[in-house]
């Protein structure tokens, strides 16, 4: 099979307050033409039946291709790295999952807090869909060398959410917004895997107030001339 091995394939763009396209929501409703893409959902399905005793390692990833009907050779070239390749391919499926949820959810009829306590949620309950496979996930992001992937992933999430939200900021506070969700993302994760459903967003809502006071605060600043003009900078390069 002469397939060129691949680096985790890049998060769909997602207009802002749009969805992401329906590719993404499921294996299901993939173009039948597009191997890689269902073999990768596949792999992933498998992935979530073994992470819980293998953990999120190689063994469990040549194990999941295996599954499905690959040598391990093959499942190198359709996943060149293994577990992290996996673990993009589910934060990428719960991000989707979570949008799925939203559809029925008109954002525009929400304030603000409401919004973001709706996405986060969402996000939440499609991570605890896969709660067992999550664990060894979430285990694995945890590690000090895994640190750019997982916040990177943790990123991706945030802004599928602000987007879904409506957000179209290009200043500074496009960056600081993402960072901020992002945070909490990765916390209620954790307290929801530890606590429970109710704990978790019960933290949510608390980090939302101490979100909005520091908001309210924040509007109250000069801001810096240089830093808002490089922001906007960004956001044009980002935005076109």
């Amino acid at each position: 099979m002469a397939r060129r091995a691949k680096q985790p394939a890049e998060a769909p763009q997602i207009p802002p307050g749009g969805d992401r396209p329906p590719e993404a929501a499921s294996p299901e409703a993939l173009p039948s033409d597009d191997w890689a893409s269902r073999t990768e959902q596949a792999v992933l399905d498998q992935a979530l039946r073994l992470a819980p005793d293998l953990g999120w390692t190689w063994p469990m990833a040549r194990a999941a291709g295996a599954a499905v009907g690959l040598s391990a050779a093959e499942t190198e070239l359709l996943l060149p790295r293994g577990p992290a390749d996996l673990a993009a391919l589910l934060s990428r499926r719960h991000d989707a999952r979570a949008l799925s949820a939203l559809a029925g959810t008109d954002p525009a009829g929400l304030k603000i807090r409401a919004r973001i306590r709706a996405g986060v949620e969402a996000r939440l309950e499609a991570a605890a869909a896969d709660e067992a496979a999550v664990r060894r996930w979430s285990g694995w992001l945890a590690l000090p060398h895994h640190a750019p992937l997982a916040l990177r992933l943790v990123w991706e999430s945030a802004d599928v959410l602000w987007r879904w939200a409506g957000d179209t900021a290009t200043d500074e506070n496009h960056y600081s917004k993402r960072a901020i969700l992002g945070g909490i993302l990765a916390a209620a994760l954790a307290v929801r895997l530890r606590d429970g459903r109710e704990a978790a967003l019960a933290f949510v809502d608390a980090r939302i107030e101490n979100v909005m006071a520091f908001e309210a605060w924040k509007a109250r600043q000069a801001p810096s001339t240089a830093m808002a003009d490089l922001a906007r900078r960004l956001g044009k390069l980002r935005y076109g």
